[in-house]
């Protein structure tokens, strides 16, 4: 484990530009990194953060077909939605590239070639599955199938997401093409291979015995499930017409596999970077005084922690990452995540419906992190953390000082007398807080550490609720100026503790402190060492709310949009039975369908589904027994014109017979609803042709 580095490279997972970001992107990774970030740098540190979009790959090509457009529109635009996301959420990169930039296919292509002319490849024809309809080869998500280890029936040619295994195509049980959905067959051809087999010794030293401690349970179990299920070659090269040509001969046709370019990316990004500012990139990369840091989500694990980490111990002169905090996955509102089924809460859509308010949705996303399990993002929790925690009580003490302090002194901090116990202990306190949530940052406890940092703000509401300034005033003016003195000083504090978590927050907050000049030294150091952060005499200014309350018609609103992308992926996702056997005209002929009044309905006893019905058919009033109790209430259906198979053998259910059978059918939500004869003019008892 690194001490005391001398600078930090950090990278975020490269996100697939064939759609928006969502907040799952953003919990997963984004605002993990994003914090871990800007904490490094108030800390003084040399710090280089970078990402970019991962423009090659299964999945471009699969959304250019989609949209009937070209994998080069198709990465133009989704890479100026996701940079505009964010840009607008604070994502505080210092490069943010592209994999489809010449920098990236020289870096990508050098680092391919550097390892075939060490002989590092294995050069094997294997049987790969092939779309002849298609006629082309079928790589990764152009295939899906069912999951040799779970029997998710929607696993994918290179992944299951369900229980996050990495995969080969051949390795789905009954694969269909996504390109046709024909069934393919196997074909030969020619890839390259990197041997993991040959790197299991270093992984197992440099992981299983070297990160043992430090690296979060559930990346180190999933990396040590994969290495004890053995190693085996992995193809890194594919037969696709999108992405980084293979850079040797006898490889036309063949592209660079997306999960050897990818990571290869945050070098690229790097060169980008050092090219733009003037400095050199190597320290960054290749220097063991600096600590690599990957930020990623779970289905990323074995790619970041056991090929890239392979390939970079064969190039020979990179350095290792030091630590891969990994989250699991967030759910919204149950249910998983889906770009294609549109479940999700899109970061520029977000700004749409709560504009402004960027830092509410870091603070519910960071404060509900999927750090160590899979979570759940609902609107009702989000509504609850803004309103009840960063409205009434950070919010609130911000508001309570800034207006008293105005009040008071307009504006400018008092002059404090003698100090009492409960002064020295909320300050002594206030002074604990940085390193408390350096501790935690620096365990990638970023959930833990936003709490602490709220845990300062209700210091701050409780010495004034203890204190009571308000009251005091009228007797003990002086003892007020002490009071009004302390709570300012943990307000400097949190514009600058808050950075990390809520920026637009503390540059809020600094500017209504009027601490945005270098006149004001406002760092974790010094809210260690001093307890003068704001000087008696400092003006600040007037009263702004940091935090809106959010209304339940705000939350209902987003609640009703997800229920209509609900309803929309039933009705589109609902299969239609396939036709039944052929009968003869005489075979229908033989059904009796009238038209039929329910004149009276009551439930079955002892019977969760069955309702009794006393049916008007015209030719009598008969009872028939149907399984729609868990759908209708008695009195509901009552006077309900329907059509009725009269002549359908009778049959006793629970005792009581059943004269006949009423038609229903599902609709496109899946809810069970009656076939409705025409019934206008039409009496009980008329047969339906």
């Amino acid at each position: 484990m690194l001490q005391n580095p001398e600078r930090y490279t950090i990278t975020a997972a490269l996100p697939y530009t064939n759609g928006p970001i969502h907040i799952g992107h953003l919990a997963g990774v984004y605002v993990p990194a994003d914090i871990y970030s800007r904490y490094l740098r108030l800390q003084g540190r040399d710090v280089l953060f970078v990402c970019g979009s991962d423009e090659h790959g299964v999945a471009i090509s699969m959304k250019a077909k989609k949209e009937g457009i070209t994998p080069q529109e198709v990465i133009d635009k989704y890479d100026g939605i996701i940079r505009k996301s964010f840009a607008d959420f604070g994502i505080a990169f210092d490069n943010y590239s592209r994999t489809s930039l010449p920098v990236h296919h020289e870096t990508a292509s050098e680092f391919f070639k550097k390892l075939y002319d060490n002989g590092d490849f294995i050069e094997e024809v294997t049987e790969q599955l092939y779309d002849a309809k298609a006629n082309q080869f079928l790589a990764d998500r152009f295939v899906m199938g069912t999951c040799p280890k779970c029997g998710n029936e929607e696993a994918y040619g290179d992944q299951c997401e369900k229980c996050g295994s990495t995969l080969n195509a051949t390795d789905l049980i009954n694969p269909k093409s996504t390109i046709t959905g024909e069934t393919p067959v196997l074909k030969s051809t020619k890839h390259w291979f990197l041997p993991l087999d040959r790197y299991d010794a270093f992984l197992r030293e440099w992981i299983l015995e070297g990160h043992k401690n430090d690296w979060k349970p559930n990346v180190y179990g999933q990396v040590k499930s994969w290495i004890d299920g053995g190693l085996e070659p992995r193809a890194v090269t594919r037969d696709l017409d999108w992405g980084i040509d293979v850079p040797v001969e006898g490889a036309e046709g063949k592209k660079l596999y997306v999960w050897f370019d990818a990571p290869i990316g945050y070098i690229s990004s790097t060169k980008e970077w050092a090219a733009r500012e003037g400095k050199d990139w190597e320290p960054y990369w290749k220097n063991e005084n600096t600590k690599l840091v990957h930020f990623i989500g779970k289905d990323n694990i074995v790619f970041h922690c056991v090929i890239f980490p392979a390939m970079l111990k064969a190039e020979g002169s990179y350095i290792l990452p030091e630590n891969v905090p990994a989250n699991e996955f967030l759910n919204l509102e149950g249910n998983k995540l889906s770009t294609s089924k549109n479940w999700a809460v899109w970061l520029h859509e977000y700004l749409e419906e709560f504009p402004d308010q960027q830092d509410v949705l870091r603070y519910a996303l960071t404060s509900n992190a999927p750090e160590t399990k899979d979570n759940d993002f609902t609107w009702k929790d989000f509504q609850a953390r803004n309103n009840n925690e960063l409205v009434a009580i950070f919010g609130n003490f911000i508001n309570r000082v800034v207006v008293l302090t105005n009040k008071y002194y307009n504006g400018i901090v008092p002059t404090p007398n003698e100090l009492t116990e409960v002064d020295e202990q909320t300050l002594a306190e206030l002074q604990a807080y940085p390193e408390v949530i350096s501790s935690s940052i620096e365990r990638y406890r970023f959930r833990e550490a936003l709490g602490e940092m709220m845990n300062a703000a209700r210091l701050g509401n409780k010495y004034l609720a203890d204190e009571e300034p308000w009251k005091v005033i009228k007797d003990n003016p002086e003892r007020v100026q002490t009071q009004m003195y302390v709570a300012l000083q943990i307000a400097a504090a949190l514009s600058s503790l808050c950075e990390p978590f809520l920026p637009f927050t503390a540059a809020k907050l600094k500017r209504i402190l009027n601490v945005t000049s270098s006149a004001v030294e406002m760092n974790w150091k010094a809210i260690s060492e001093s307890s003068d952060l704001l000087s008696a005499g400092h003006q600040i200014g007037q009263a702004e709310l940091l935090f809106a309350k959010i209304e339940d018609e705000a939350i209902q609103k987003q609640i009703d949009k997800l229920e209509a992308t609900k309803t929309a992926n039933q009705a589109e996702n609902k299969k239609v039975e396939a036709q039944k056997d052929l009968i003869q005209y005489e075979d229908f002929a033989k059904m009796d369908l009238r038209v039929g009044t329910i004149i009276e309905a009551e439930k079955m006893p002892k019977a969760n589904k069955l309702l009794v019905l006393k049916v008007d058919t015209g030719i009598d009033v008969r009872t028939i027994v149907s399984g729609i109790a868990e759908s209708f209430k008695p009195e509901d259906i009552i006077g309900k014109r329907v059509t009725v198979l009269v002549n359908l053998a009778p049959r006793a259910l629970r005792g009581v017979e059943s004269q006949g059978m009423i038609l229903m059918t599902n609709n496109a939500e899946g809810k069970l609803v009656f076939v409705n004869p025409d019934t206008d003019g039409v009496g009980n008892g008329e047969t339906i042709n």
